[in-house]
């Protein structure tokens, strides 16, 4: 079915290869840092210790479960589009533009290394939506818009927590 819209003309569901090469791209470099970042809170949550240990301890888990579902939703969205999402731990330090921690961090360094992590996924998310929205790809725009949303909010939590100390 081919719907006309003011800008453009495109075939639901008929992406071509060419068209989403972009985006496919962007949307695995985000899958890829997002991995790194499930990791980082896996192993914060793990071992953050100290008077913050409830309160972190269980916000990390929050975070990771958030991460894990929003990589399954992105990888399952390259799938889409007859494109393979990267899926080695290889493919995902190569590609990361999220670091891993050196040691074991204080409970502020973490949160401070997380924000940081969320201001790449977010930079990565916009780029992705951008090129969502160039393609007319109305289902890549909502599932990024939705986890953008998510976290900004945990960005404003995290920032918030640490303006107590």
């Amino acid at each position: 079915m081919i719907m006309e819209t003011k800008e453009k003309t495109f075939v639901r569901l008929g992406f071509n290869q060419k068209d989403t090469s972009e985006l496919i791209g962007q949307i695995n470099l985000l899958i890829s840092s997002y991995h790194v970042h499930y990791q980082k809170l896996r192993n914060f949550h793990w071992n953050v210790t100290g008077k913050d240990f409830f309160d972190l301890h269980e916000k990390f888990e929050e975070l990771y479960d958030f991460s894990k579902v929003n990589i399954d939703d992105l990888a399952e969205r390259v799938r889409v589009f007859g494109a393979r999402p990267t899926a080695t731990l290889h493919e995902y330090l190569a590609a990361s533009k999220i670091a891993e921690p050196e040691g074991i961090p204080g409970p502020d360094d973490m949160v401070d290394q997380i924000l940081t992590d969320f201001e790449i996924l977010l930079s990565q998310m916009i780029n992705v939506l951008e090129t969502a929205n160039d393609l007319g790809d109305v289902s890549t725009i909502d599932l990024v818009n939705s986890m953008v949303k998510q976290t900004e909010k945990y960005y404003w939590m995290f920032t918030s927590w640490l303006e107590e100390k």
